[in-house]
């Protein structure tokens, strides 16, 4: 099969493979957990989810270490969900009001992310590919240190976007309205609208050490 010459390579991304049929249950901690519906709470570090849907209002969700495989966070409300240090393959989080979403440290591959609200969301030293964000409202975007692959931004907007020693191949930011980027350099392997382009001239231009004057 020929390889697609798009660029910036799309993400390879799908849903969850979700049973037509989840059976209500608790999350534990260190828990194995496999085709369940699964309220959100306070302390579900590492343990396991495979075919899992989790949902509801917390007021902390530690996720801190944990697995997940085929797995969907619905309309989540909390002030912070953290899957720090998380392994992730296909995971959907959709809807929902979420203040700190944190996702530093994660091995992170087909994430989905849509409709949501979102405060601060970390993805500070992440390995992520092969994710799309869309129609998310994000007041920070924080990605220093992430090495991002095959990411694509739709729809969403921020106020500011750390990428202090970002990694990137494949990073699709057209779909990102940013008010501002904390250090342009970083911004190699990463595709931009020309309009962006236009906006962070003068970013560039100080970076290059331009002195611009009328």
């Amino acid at each position: 099969m020929a390889r697609s010459t798009e660029r910036p390579q799309p993400p390879r991304v799908s849903p969850p493979d979700l049973p037509d049929e989840l059976d209500d249950a608790v999350g534990r901690r260190h828990g194995d957990h496999i085709g369940q519906r699964i309220p959100l709470a306070e302390d579900l570090a590492h343990a396991q989810f495979e075919q899992c849907s989790l949902s509801g209002t917390a007021d902390r969700v530690d996720l801190t270490g944990a697995t997940l495989l085929d797995v969907e966070i619905v309309d989540a409300r909390t002030p912070v969900l953290s899957l720090k240090d998380a392994t992730i393959r296909r995971l959907r989080i959709a809807g929902g009001r979420i203040g700190t979403l944190d996702l530093s440290g994660a091995h992170v591959a087909e994430l989905m992310l849509e409709h949501a609200r979102i405060d601060y969301l970390s993805l500070a030293a992440t390995k992520i590919q092969d994710s799309l964000i869309t129609d998310c409202t994000l007041a920070t975007v924080d990605i220093p240190a992430a090495t991002a692959t095959r990411v694509r931004f739709e729809r969403c907007r921020a106020d500011e976007v750390d990428t202090r020693g970002l990694r990137a191949d494949a990073l699709d930011l057209r779909g990102l309205d940013a008010v501002a980027f904390v250090d342009v350099t970083a911004l190699r392997g990463t595709t931009m609208t020309e309009r962006q382009v236009e906006l962070l001239a003068p970013a560039f231009a100080r970076a290059a050490g331009i002195d611009v004057q009328d």
